[in-house]
């Protein structure tokens, strides 16, 4: 009878050690899915485009050829979202995610040089 309760006193705390290695392990390996998932990748084009000092002259001439039609001249807005004072509600790397994706439709991508998109930015960033 002894033996039993030792046995089963073993088997209990075997089981205690295997249950918190096995949520060690789970917990870890969760740790460093959401690492990845969340951290944001480092995109070559994006650090070229914020590598760029950006000429907004330059920069509304392109927005003028390009984005004017939907945002209208000086972002005041049309079939697209006002863009007046958009480097406050967005950052320069949103804006250029949302530049070369066109996340929310009926936005087109657009696939400017990096020069092209620093110097849209620069613009971007006068309007208010």
């Amino acid at each position: 009878m002894n033996n039993q309760i030792l046995e089963t006193k073993i088997n209990k705390q075997e089981i205690k050690t295997a249950i918190i290695t096995i949520s060690s392990i789970l917990g870890v390996t969760l740790v460093v899915i959401f690492a990845f998932w969340f951290v944001p990748q480092q995109n070559p084009y994006v650090q070229e485009v914020l590598s760029f000092k950006g000429d907004s002259q330059r920069g509304e001439a392109i927005f003028n050829v390009n984005c004017a039609g939907c945002h209208g001249f000086q972002g005041v807005g049309n079939v697209g979202p006002r863009l007046t004072n958009i480097s406050k509600h967005k950052s320069e790397v949103g804006i250029i995610n949302q530049v070369i994706t066109g996340k929310t439709p009926p936005m087109p991508k657009f696939q400017p040089s990096a020069e092209d998109m620093a110097d849209l930015l620069s613009y971007l960033r006068q309007l208010s």
